[in-house]
């Protein structure tokens, strides 16, 4: 699934720390593009969750959608997957082979996760699946840096293949074609022991030497003790901007 394949499957070695730190989804997001989905009566969409980890983003479309199939290729995520939301079916693949049959979903979703995928190959994929009238929705929450102490964090974390990817106009292959993109500004509350969780779950760090990673995390430490909007506090509010891009068969 992975232009990078070590650190697109290295999230299952961390997958507590993926679960306890990583951020939801905004609902308005979440309703925005399930809304832009066609079906034939106007009924709730069958959607499949491609690189679903442990269900972050697959949660939220529970309720809304008429059935919700996840897609997961890392044994140990898929298996949180499972035991946090036992009715989803949770399958074993990749964006570049989904094993589901052609017009099987009214909308394909990808959290976090297209800058790990081959382009071309997972973007035939979807189309092949999608029904007419269907929408790919690519999905990536990004810290709102314009807080100092969220640049302060980030300067200290180093940045994310998801930060270093164009998450505003990322690349689609045939034959699929951009729709539609909407941004949604909100906060996740974090938690001393969440907050540290989103640092060790990051890709890069899970890569990292333990003298490395001690070093990271004291110095992540260093920055909740002693900066002005973070000193004495036990919870942090962290801002994020969701970007939804969503793509169609034309």
């Amino acid at each position: 699934m992975a232009s990078d394949p070590q650190h697109a499957l290295s999230f299952g070695t961390e997958a507590a720390a993926y679960e306890r730190g990583r951020p939801g989804y905004p609902d308005d997001a979440v309703e925005w593009l399930l809304g832009r989905a066609a079906t034939d009566d106007g009924a709730l969409p069958d959607v499949v969750d491609l690189g679903a980890g442990t269900g972050k983003f697959t949660a939220s479309l529970l309720g809304r959608a008429a059935s919700v199939t996840a897609v997961e290729p890392d044994a140990q995520m898929r298996a949180r997957l499972e035991q946090a939301l036992p009715g989803v079916v949770a399958l074993p693949g990749t964006a570049e082979a989904i094993p589901l049959g052609e017009d099987s979903a009214d909308v394909v979703t990808v959290a976090q996760a297209w800058h790990w995928v081959d382009v071309a190959a997972a973007s035939r994929e979807v189309a092949r699946i999608l029904r007419p009238g269907g929408v790919l929705a690519l999905v990536w929450n990004i810290r709102d840096d314009s807080a100092d102490w969220v640049a302060r964090l980030g300067e200290i974390m180093g940045s994310s293949a998801a930060e270093q990817f164009d998450s505003v106009t990322p690349p689609l292959g045939e034959p699929l074609t951009r729709d539609a993109y909407a941004e949604f500004h909100w906060t996740s509350t974090l938690d001393h022991d969440q907050l540290l969780a989103l640092v060790t779950s990051r890709s890069y760090v899970i890569a990292l030497g333990e003298a490395e990673r001690h070093a990271l995390l004291e110095r992540i430490e260093g920055l909740l003790r002693t900066h002005p909007q973070l000193a004495g506090r036990s919870h942090y509010e962290l801002p994020y901007r969701t970007r939804v891009t969503l793509a169609r068969v034309f």
